[in-house]
């Protein structure tokens, strides 16, 4: 399929050379051994510490016995069995398809004292000879003298659990991918994140394993190196794709992406949590996940103020929603600070906004209810649509917006929203990206042949009646008439919500500043454009429609069009 634009759906940070770097199971199991030769030690001891989703069995077989160990124990047979784990976890997961509550749980909580005593006496009890310990909790097990941490991306752990992989010491491999997906997001990637920060730091090598045909591998040292350059300079994630049922062509068409693929109607290419980074070391490819840099550079990343008030967590998220040639999204709400506070646990909640990729004639935006609706009048409409009863008389309860390209319609929590039919959303919001109460779905089946969950218990407690027609046409829609280059306009957000939007016009070029945050933008109006940091630093290319972080700690950047025609990048920051 030929692309109408340049989009770069594998963009790499380029890199030195590292230290110690390769490719391939025979490279790495040559390095792992030359490290543990090197130790001095009679019978040294390695552990390599997994992500959850990592192929224990796959890893042994293809790396660990070209090591000739003496002994290879596996975390995970030391561990909690799967329903002890199930029933410690109650409370997180529950019962909900979708919904759980953040977990503070660490590794080390699953394994009994005994259990650890018992590996560490067959580990010591072995004769002469490499030690191996693998998998989630490796070193729990052990002291290690060498270290290896195998990353995975969390979108490749998704695409596992959809081929039927269970999740980490779960029966549950058959399980529906909603679910799967919740025990991540709730429990295993906080556990495993708490982990991961804990001991990259320390680790000897970073184990790519998202391709298990050609793992990577490059030493510590570098790896530090690489996401302290990183967190200094203008970088893109990569992005993903992934098909809806309301989902459309428009990204089909102009990115290049596979045409046999029923639609696209979703891409992450802004959200650090989804996304990876390739780290590209003259030559040896890395891909790990983005988090990493704002784990072990949160202050230069986020900016000290951004990181005192959020934490090494990336508050800002674009993404994109494609229902062009496809269909509405699902009526929903998002739920109220104190309500995600409370229920799930999270700092904050999903503000967002849609600012307007394209259009046609048909685009509109569902945005608030219509003044005079009563919630009693429209919470017991969506229950009946809910039951079947009827369907729900959406042009009765709830606005309609006619929308086209360049307009950002604003939407703090709590107010009821839906992209509708031919229409390519830029979602700009804050990073909390599941807490959606579906209200209506149009009566549609998810692609998994089942229901798709509506959540109107929590959705009812959450919406804002005070979002009518009339606060929506004066504090959330906005339009914007032609102008001049160059200019500055602020798009958004609402004052209700902490990101700031600013839309930048320009022919030659244009001066932005940081103000303090770090920055994520796209590039809305022309064909490329290059990014260059005020002090001489890494540049950066960007395409049409793709997004990219300049870290708080360039501070000012230009942004240099590389095309005939008028440009437009629409910066998103944090208000500090």
């Amino acid at each position: 399929m030929k692309r109408d634009v340049a989009y770069e759906t594998r963009p790499k940070i380029a890199l030195p050379a590292a230290a110690r770097s390769c490719v391939g199971y025979e490279e790495v199991a040559a390095e792992l051994g030359h490290a543990l030769a090197a130790t001095c030690v009679d019978s040294p001891v390695l552990a390599i510490e997994c992500y959850p989703g990592v192929d224990l069995e796959d890893l042994r077989e293809r790396l660990v016995t070209r090591l000739d160990p003496a002994v290879v124990l596996v975390a995970d047979d030391y561990a909690w069995d799967a329903g002890r784990v199930q029933e410690r976890i109650r409370d997180t997961v529950g019962e909900d398809r979708v919904f759980g509550v953040m977990s503070h749980y660490t590794v080390d909580q699953f394994f009994d004292e005994a259990r650890i005593r018992e590996a560490r006496e067959a580990l010591a009890a072995t004769g002469p000879g490499v030690r191996v310990v693998l998998g989630v909790g490796a070193t729990v097990l052990c002291a290690p003298d060498v270290l290896a941490y195998a990353e995975l991306t969390r979108w490749e752990v998704q695409c596992r659990h959809r081929r039927g992989a269970p999740n980490w010491k779960a029966d549950n491999a058959g399980e529906d991918q909603l679910r799967k997906f919740k025990r991540g997001y709730f429990f295993e990637w906080r556990m495993a994140d708490r982990a991961k920060r804990a001991l990259l730091g320390r680790a000897d090598y970073v184990l790519d394993l998202n391709r298990p045909d050609a793992p990577a591998m490059v030493d510590g040292a570098s790896y530090h190196a690489a996401l302290a350059a990183t967190a200094r300079r203008p970088y893109r994630l990569v992005p993903y794709f992934d098909a809806s049922v309301w989902g459309g062509h428009w990204m089909q068409e102009r990115f290049g992406l596979d045409p046999t693929a029923p639609n696209y109607g979703w891409a992450f290419d802004g959200v650090p949590e989804e996304n990876s980074v390739i780290f590209d070391f003259a030559g040896t490819e890395l891909e790990v996940p983005a988090t990493d840099v704002v784990f072990f550079q949160p202050d230069a990343l986020l900016g000290p103020r951004v990181h005192a008030r959020f934490g090494a967590e990336f508050p800002i998220r674009f993404d994109f929603l494609d229902t062009m040639g496809g269909q509405n999204l699902s009526l929903q709400v998002h739920p109220l600070t104190e309500y995600a506070q409370d229920r799930f646990g999270i700092h904050y909640t999903q503000d967002e906004s849609y600012y307007i990729l394209d259009a046609t004639e048909r685009s509109c935006v569902y945005l608030g209810v219509r003044t005079g609706t009563s919630k009693d009048e429209l919470v017991g409409a969506l229950r009946r649509a809910e039951r079947g009863e009827e369907s729900f008389d959406d042009a009765r309860y709830i606005n309609c917006f006619p929308v086209r390209k360049h307009d950002h319609m604003l939407i703090p929590a709590g107010t009821i929203h839906a992209a509708g039919p031919d229409t390519v959303v830029l979602e700009i919001s804050a990073t909390p990206y599941i807490f959606t109460f579906k209200l209506w779905d149009w009566g549609r089946l998810g692609l998994d042949g089942l229901p798709r969950p509506v959540h109107l218990d929590h959705g009812e407690k959450n919406i804002q009646m005070g979002r009518d027609t009339q606060f929506c046409e004066r504090e959330l829609v906005k339009r914007f008439e032609e102008g001049g280059v160059p200019r500055e306009e602020r798009t958004g957000l609402h004052e209700l919500e902490f990101i700031e939007t600013r839309r930048h016009w320009f022919g030659d070029a244009v001066e932005i500043d940081c103000h303090g945050s770090v920055n994520m933008l796209n590039l809305v109006e022309g064909s490329s454009v290059r990014v260059e940091p005020a002090d001489g630093g890494t540049t950066l290319t960007v395409h049409y429609a793709e997004t990219f972080i300049v870290p708080a700690s360039v501070g000012r950047y230009r942004v240099v069009n590389l095309g005939d025609e008028p440009a437009a990048v629409v910066q998103a920051y944090v208000r500090c």
